[in-house]
C-alpha cells in the first residue's frame, strides 16, 4: 500500500471548488446550521457527476464523515455545494 500525505481544504459558505486538481477525498468536518441541508460534492464542476450527498441535521453541530477504504476519487476537481451548512472542511490525499 502507497502512503500519501493528507491535505485540507475549507469551504465557508455557498459553492466552490476547494480542490482543484485529481484528489481521492477521506473524510470530512462540517458545521451545521440549525436548519437541515445538505453538501454536495461532484467530479467536474456545478455540472459534474456527483460523488457525495451529505444531508445535514436540522441542530446546531459540528460533525466528522469517514469514507471507508482509500475514500473516493475526485478525477477532476471537488466542487462542494453547501446548503445550510456554516463550513464543511475536506480531507483529501
Amino acid at each position: 500500500m502507497q502512503q500519501t500525505d493528507v491535505k485540507a481544504a475549507t469551504q465557508t459558505a455557498g459553492t466552490g471548488t476547494p480542490i482543484n486538481h485529481r484528489a481521492r477525498v477521506k473524510s470530512l468536518h462540517y458545521r451545521s446550521t440549525g436548519t437541515g441541508g445538505t453538501i454536495v460534492l461532484k467530479d467536474g464542476g456545478s455540472g459534474g457527476a456527483t460523488k457525495l450527498t451529505i444531508n445535514t441535521p436540522a441542530v446546531v453541530s459540528s460533525n466528522d464523515v469517514f469514507i471507508p477504504g482509500e475514500g473516493i476519487l475526485f478525477d477532476t476537481d471537488v466542487y462542494c455545494a453547501l446548503t445550510n451548512a456554516d463550513a464543511v472542511t475536506i480531507f483529501y490525499g
